[in-house]
């Protein structure tokens, strides 16, 4: 797993042993951030479920001003430590170990972009999206990015945001919900 593009391109990032945490695909990634490119200069990131920190990183790479990485797991939160070292961008990003629903329960900041990537067999997805509509964290033209499976629907409508076409890469769906 590497840094694709930007600042830190070519930047091997550590991955973690076993399958606690499954890294978005090199392809999936390059499509997304192909998709976002003329949005990420500029903006803050929210990586709800954090991982690796890989796509966080990729987007600071690419021009992010900076990004919050939030994640239950002790070792993921090591991880992601890690990998902002590894991409010298320490300084660029925050890393929080919490739940998600509580880190949103009780964030007071504002992001751009916020990438939700969960594991796919829970029902995170839905609930962090039902919960980010309600708490008014996105700033406005901002973008929810929703990573699931194929097999996994995603029939989450929120007011006030639009939401793009699923972009479906060999098993992966990535929706893009724009907020208005």
């Amino acid at each position: 797993m590497r840094v694709i593009a930007g600042k830190a391109k070519g930047v091997v990032l550590k991955t973690p042993d076993g399958m606690q945490t499954r890294p978005t695909a090199d392809r999936v990634k390059e499509a997304l951030f192909s998709i976002l490119q003329f949005d990420l200069p500029g903006t803050r990131i929210l990586d709800l479920f954090g991982g690796t920190g890989q796509l966080g990183i990729e987007a600071i790479s690419r021009g992010a001003k900076s990004a919050v990485f939030v994640d239950a797991g002790d070792a993921a939160c090591r991880l992601i430590k890690e990998n902002l070292r590894r991409a010298k961008m320490e300084g660029e990003g925050r890393v929080i170990r919490a739940d998600y629903l509580q880190f949103l329960s009780q964030c007071r900041e504002n992001f751009d972009i916020i990438f939700l990537d969960p594991p796919y067999a829970e029902v995170f997805l839905e609930n962090s999206i039902k919960k980010i509509s309600e708490i008014d964290i996105l700033q406005s033209g901002g973008i929810i990015v929703a990573e699931r499976p194929v097999e996994k629907p995603l029939n989450v409508q929120i007011e006030g945001f639009s939401r793009s076409k699923d972009y479906k890469y060999g098993r992966t769906l990535l929706t893009l919900y724009r907020k208005d």
